[in-house]
């Protein structure tokens, strides 16, 4: 970590570079029985990790002690995904023992840089979502604000991938098959968990019963903050068989029927995101979504009890004023399914009535929208539900019954064609089809406040997603833009930027990242911009490094290096940025002597399984970059890379290189984006439509000072009423007509000839939808106004470093504090 004037951290190293060293080798030793000389980079990565933690460890139990003392009121986010990524460097950095830590490992003859780069990233999540996830609890212990995290343990997560011909193969990603110890099991903690069975009625009570169970295992992870002593607490639940091994089947010689219980119950905590594509896949999607919200919640009411209770009787403990000391946050829809659970819990085994009941659930529970995406906005089948969870789905036609017809009824009396559009259960269009339960209607209802993450999203949640809600509710419906944490993402991952700035400018920005605005003052600096420009250099040869290794290509890191890395989804355009990389290998063939400089694409992206046209895209990109950078013709000029297995410490390789950002969803699609705050704040210019929080940092960074192109949302909205057919541009732009037939063609792909249809059928013949053809003239012109700035250092270094200097209001920090202020009534 870079030397912070402020004292690199404001709590002082609990141990020195001796202690560090000693307790590496105490671990070599009695934890791993390694012999000192017969340790590699993998047996010290594991002992420096279980030092570190116990570090942790200490500040842990002093922090719940703290919090028990004063009964505090804690944040429990339920998240999906955490996104967490190597764990070992972040935490030394956020303790202030990692140059303590170089030194010892040093003295031992083994290169911390060594033993980093061993650690696998956790398969935790898969996107911005998840890495949100993780920045927010990061950012809530900076904040010393009392959080814990809870989700699942996954064994595989979502998936390794590689290339076969190009295409994407998916492999199961064992991450902690060897080792992961980070994580600390609580058998003491663990929860029975019910699924299936029927209701009853005992003595005017519902009861469920006949049920199988599952157990939940939780498993600790500890959360590090920046500059306290604080640690908190991400909790993830893995799923085991409640009864296991069935002795009598494997008597009688069943092998298999033996443990077949053991392998029903771990499929929920095996991967993330099971593909829902058949009933089976459904039914697993909605088990692993109750489980992980069904633990927590057992978790943390047993929690609360513990803490907030004058009886030694847990069961004496009244639920009715949990909301004065618990929040919970849905991080989307994934976890709604908690709202009926918390009033199952609350009715059934709280004894509170209906009425008290939501009310209690409303105050404790706050919701945050992620998309805007209709497929993304979860439904599921009634009949699915009332046979997985009967009595859930009883509750919430209890929940609906209510909503409709005493409080809809109050706005709008008499209006069932309002109660229709506003009900958490969706009849169906066709007769005989299944009614189906709107998740992100019930998160709505059950919610005190419903957060957008972007000012531009959070509107178009108002007035196109929930424009009734909102009307209904006129407070509920908030905006809290996103952020990420500049501790992994600039002093960690850029640790030669870091210093430079912590020799320029005064204060601590990596607690209050408003303080890079004093870097603006040198902008203008020829001999700033100079050492500027070093450090990225510095950094793409470092990343040369690594295309090399992975891809076996030779990129020159005096070329702009473009970077598109975010999740593979037609609405983030991958595709689009494809079709012009197919246009600009086209100019060069026809006129090799071009004046315009190298260029490297660089994408990192992972698609569904079953999204057929995301994985053509990585298909195509994969054959255009085979045939690009094998071509001697264009002489250097343009190469395409497709990094494999995109994840986060790759993103912490890439992101401080990276000379352009490519950020070109259509406008009204992507929520906010955070990779884009990333790469600005690494002093990356954004090409972008004004979408999600580019609006925003347009507006910190200034309209000279980013790319923008491509219709606005009010734009597409009235492209879409006018009418959009795609054939007329197709028909009308000769260079457009030429790459997407020789898309066609099967020139790229002989092998198989039809290999890039669903691409091009979805480009010409499904209509377009996400307009890709409509943006792509202005998208090629503002990669012209690129080139040309390219050509004047000192004007791209200038706004390069404006960029870095403005991105004070998209810390994770910020973001924190203000669903503190707006959400969780934290003082």
């Amino acid at each position: 970590m870079s030397a912070n004037k402020a004292g690199q951290n404001d709590v002082m190293p609990v141990v020195d570079s001796e202690d560090i060293a000693q307790g590496v080798v105490k671990h070599l030793h009695q934890s791993l029985g390694v012999e000192f000389d017969e340790a590699g980079p993998a047996e010290y990565w594991e002992a420096l990790s279980l030092v570190v933690r116990e570090i942790d460890l200490q500040r842990i139990r002093a922090t719940r002690k703290k919090e028990r003392e004063g009964k505090a009121r804690r944040i429990y986010y339920l998240s999906l995904e955490f996104l967490v990524g190597r764990l070992l460097g972040n935490n030394l950095h956020n303790l202030g023992i990692f140059k303590q830590t170089e030194e010892a490992m040093a003295n031992l003859g083994m290169p911390l840089v060594d033993i980093l780069e061993h650690e696998s990233d956790p398969s935790l999540g898969n996107g911005g979502l998840g890495r949100l996830a993780a920045c927010f609890m990061d950012s809530m212990t900076t904040l010393d604000m009392p959080a814990m995290g809870y989700g699942i343990n996954y064994r595989f997560g979502l998936f390794r991938q590689s290339f076969a011909g190009g295409k994407q193969v998916e492999t199961p990603d064992g991450w902690r098959e060897d080792s992961f110890p980070w994580g600390i099991e609580r058998a003491k903690r663990k929860q029975h968990i019910k699924l299936y069975g029927t209701v009853r009625e005992h003595a005017g009570k519902a009861v469920w019963e006949d049920t199988q169970e599952v157990l939940g295992m939780p498993w600790d992870v500890p959360v590090t903050g920046y500059g306290t002593d604080t640690v908190n607490t991400l909790r993830l639940w893995e799923s085991r068989a409640a009864h296991g091994f069935d002795l009598n089947s494997f008597d009688a010689g069943r092998y298999q029927d033996s443990r077949s219980q053991e392998i029903s119950a771990e499929n929920i905590s095996q991967v993330l995101y099971p593909n829902d594509n058949h009933p089976a896949g459904k039914e697993l999607r909605l088990i692993q979504q109750y489980f992980f919200v069904a633990c927590s919640l057992v978790d943390l009411i047993h929690r609360y009890k513990r803490e907030n209770g004058d009886s030694p009787e847990l069961e004496q403990v009244s639920l009715d004023n949990i909301a004065d000391k618990v929040a919970i946050q849905l991080n989307d829809t994934h976890p709604a399914i908690a709202v009926a659970e918390f009033m199952r819990v609350l009715m059934d085994e709280e004894d509170l009535v209906f009425a008290r009941a939501l009310e209690v659930t409303r105050e404790v529970f706050a919701y945050t929208n992620h998309t805007l995406l209709p497929e993304a906005l979860e439904k599921w089948p009634q009949r699915l539900i009332t046979k997985v969870l009967p009595r859930h789905m009883q509750i919430i036609h209890m929940i609906n019954y209510h909503f409709l017809h005493s409080e809809v009824e109050t706005v709008w009396p008499g209006d069932d064609n309002m109660k229709r559009r506003l009900s958490i259960i969706e009849e169906p269009d066709r007769p005989g089809d299944d009614q189906m339960v709107r998740m992100a209607f019930l998160s709505v209802v059950g919610s005190h406040k419903v957060n957008g993450v972007a000012a531009l999203h959070s509107r178009l949640v108002q007035e196109k997603l929930f424009p009734e809600f909102h009307q209904m509710w006129p407070d509920k419906i908030i905006n809290v833009t996103n952020g990420v944490t500049p501790r992994r993402w600039l002093d960690y991952c850029n640790p030669e930027l870091a210093a430079l700035i912590d020799e320029t400018i005064e204060g601590d920005w990596r607690k209050d990242l408003y303080k890079l605005d004093a870097m603006k003052a040198y902008a203008d600096d020829p001999a700033f911009q100079k050492r500027f420009a070093a450090i990225k250099h510095d950094n793409k040869k470092h990343l040369t490094s690594v295309i090399k290794e992975l891809c076996n290509v030779d990129v020159s890191p005096d070329a702009i290096f473009d970077v598109q890395i975010k999740r593979l989804h037609e609405y983030k355009r991958q595709q689009m940025n494809l079709l012009h990389i197919m246009a600009l290998y086209r100019r060069l063939l026809d006129n090799p002597d071009l004046d315009v400089p190298q260029r490297v694409f660089i994408f990192g992206a992972k698609a569904a399984p079953g999204y057929k046209v995301a994985k053509t895209i990585i298909h195509a990109i994969n054959r255009v970059a085979e045939r690009v950078n094998n071509d001697r013709r264009i002489k250097d000029k343009l190469k395409v890379i497709f990094l494999p297995n995109y994840r986060v410490s790759l993103a912490e390789k890439i992101i401080p290189a990276a000379d352009v950002s490519e950020q070109i969803s259509t406008a009204g699609f992507e929520a906010s984006g955070t990779g884009n705050m990333k790469f600005a704040l690494n002093g990356a210019l954004t090409v972008g439509t004004l979408d999600g929080a580019n609006v925003e940092i347009a507006e910190e960074v200034g309209d000279d000072n980013i790319f923008i192109f491509g219709l606005t949302v009010e734009q597409v909205s009235e492209l879409r009423h006018r009418g959009y057919n795609s054939r007329d541009i197709y028909n009308s732009s000769e260079e457009l007509r030429s790459v997407i037939d020789w898309l066609d063609s099967g020139d790229l792909s002989p092998e198989e000839p039809d290999a890039f249809r669903p691409l091009v059928e979805s480009l010409l013949d499904q209509g377009d939808y996400f307009l890709t053809l409509a943006d792509y003239q202005a998208y090629s012109d503002a990669h012209e106004r690129i080139v040309e700035t390219w050509k004047k250092p000192e004007l791209w270094w200038k706004m390069a470093i404006i960029n870095s200097a403005s991105m004070g209001k998209f810390s994770s920090d910020r973001s924190i504090q203000d669903y503190g202020k707006t959400i969780w009534n934290m003082t």
